[in-house]
């Protein structure tokens, strides 16, 4: 199944403070990080069944992407959005994923700066 013919599960402006970039302040304070993510997968078996165990429980995504985030001290925006495109696929049904990171005022003038990738498990 290719993902034109895949449903979409948004998780949208997802905001948690953690630590994420390579200037000194970055590494000992922590700021807001702003995910987004776009789940693709098939969910036509749970909209028949009415059942979560067959769905994608965005809720568990959701709580792991915030616990890593809170967790971890990643140097680069790279690497963590990187980490959490991880995390949603570590869900059988999720079959690839559309994820950016965010850093709302890390750039003077601009209101954001971030970086969006999309994976798939088939890579």
């Amino acid at each position: 199944m290719t993902s034109g013919h895949l449903d979409q599960i948004m998780i949208k402006d997802l905001s948690i403070q953690g630590i994420v970039g390579i200037k000194p302040d970055e590494r000992i304070h922590n700021q807001e990080i702003l995910v987004n993510a776009v789940l693709y997968a098939d969910t036509r078996v749970a909209a028949e069944s009415d059942d979560i165990q067959d769905a994608v429980n965005y809720r568990t995504i959701t709580k792991q992407m915030i616990a890593h985030i809170e967790a971890g001290e990643p140097m680069l925006v790279e690497r963590l959005v990187q980490e959490l495109a991880d995390i949603c696929l570590a869900n059988e049904r999720v079959v690839s994923v559309e994820i950016s990171v965010e850093k709302p005022g890390a750039l003077r003038f601009a209101r954001s700066v971030g970086i969006r990738i999309t994976r798939s498990r088939v890579e």
